[in-house]
């Protein structure tokens, strides 16, 4: 751990986070948003060179988010990151199992996807830098789910953190396989996390975490932890960043006449969707965001509902909505239909990857404004 990173951590200044979604190849769209943050800031510090890791003093993400994160952190500028993430992308989804073969045969039936590209591009992009290593230029937190105690991991570069002894020498590729290991999707990544202890990790996804805003505030915070930031809307400022989210609109007799299967394919989202917009109550509730949205008619966007009349934090949220009548209002030059909709929502969709990418850059020129970054 070097000495900066280390006053870092410990400085009386305020301090930024950046929290990224999962998603899955849906990521693009979070890297359309991060261009535009790291655009506005390069012009605020009259900088062409300046990059997020500069900025924020903790980066965290799920999944996907995971992997841009850690890149961010690393000291990646957005282009390099969005370079990887298409050539990446374009890959790990193009790699579904063959059910002829009989090398694939048997692991056909655990996941849909093989991790030897996934696993062949991280090792690419990040080598064998470990979670200790001085190469990462501000705090990094990459969110998993260990699988066989059922417990969400959030594996952390702060020297003093109660297991950073034990997870500092893993490499960052297995942390970012794990915390990508979506069920279904890629079969689980075994970690050894010490004592002779083997691990067994799957997407962060598949948690309350998903979208880790509200656990990255803990972090920063909470007094098991190792920061204990101070809170205040001057001095903790969360900036979240989604992957684009759905409409949830069926018929009541389509819910009736649900078999089996459509509830398997159906039942993670809802669940994903029920945990983000958690975080984005409790979130707006802890604050009066700029960014607030409207959570239904009885809550309203929370603006006169701040917890003790005193706003906790500084709290940005940005997030499409991936429907025919918001994506039609970015200005694009085509005409999104609701089979448009729905091939863009799919996580594993890689030929969506450049849209995506696209769409949130528009977003980005929309929602994030000059004056968020003072």
């Amino acid at each position: 751990m070097n000495d900066n990173l280390l006053n870092r951590f410990s400085s009386t200044e305020p301090k930024k986070i950046l929290s990224l979604d999962g998603g899955g190849i849906r990521g693009a769209l979070s890297l359309g948003y991060l261009k535009r943050i790291e655009s506005i800031l390069r012009e605020k510090e009259n900088n062409p060179n300046y990059v997020l890791s500069d900025y924020f003093d903790l980066i965290g993400g799920t999944s996907t988010g995971a992997i841009i994160a850690t890149l961010l952190a690393l000291g990646k500028s957005v282009d390099e990151i969005r370079e990887m993430y298409m050539e990446l992308g374009g890959e790990i989804f193009a790699g579904k199992r063959n059910w002829w073969n009989p090398l694939e045969t048997y692991r056909f039936f655990k996941s849909e996807f093989s991790e030897r590209s996934l696993v062949k591009h991280l090792k690419k992009h990040v080598g064998d830098i470990t979670l200790g290593s001085d190469e990462l230029k501000t705090g990094l937190c990459i969110v998993a789910k260990r699988a066989d105690t059922n417990s969400t991991w959030f594996f952390f570069n702060h020297p003093n953190g109660m297991f950073y002894k034990s997870n500092k020498n893993i490499p960052l590729w297995q942390l970012l396989r794990a915390s990508s290991a979506a069920p279904s999707y890629f079969i689980p990544q075994s970690i050894d996390i010490g004592n002779g202890e083997i691990g067994a990790f799957v997407d962060g996804g598949v948690s309350m975490a998903n979208n880790p805003a509200l656990s990255l505030l803990m972090i920063a915070n909470m007094k098991g932890f190792p920061c204990q930031w101070e809170l205040g809307e001057d001095k903790l400022t969360l900036i979240s960043v989604g992957t684009g989210y759905t409409e949830y609109h069926k018929h009541s007799k389509q819910i009736d006449e649900s078999w089996l299967l459509s509830w398997a394919k159906s039942v993670p989202d809802m669940l994903m969707q029920d945990s983000s917009w958690q975080n984005q109550i409790m979130l707006q509730w802890l604050s009066k965001s700029p960014t607030a949205e409207k959570i239904d008619e009885e809550m309203g966007d929370l603006k006169d509902d701040c917890l003790y009349n005193k706003p906790m934090l500084n709290y940005l949220r940005f997030n499409i909505c991936l429907s025919e009548n918001s994506l039609n209002g970015l200005g694009l030059k085509r005409d999104f239909t609701l089979r448009d909709v729905k091939s863009l929502a799919e996580m594993s969709n890689a030929s969506n990857r450049y849209l995506l990418y696209e769409i949130g850059e528009k977003s980005g020129e929309i929602e994030v404004l000059e004056k968020f970054f003072k």
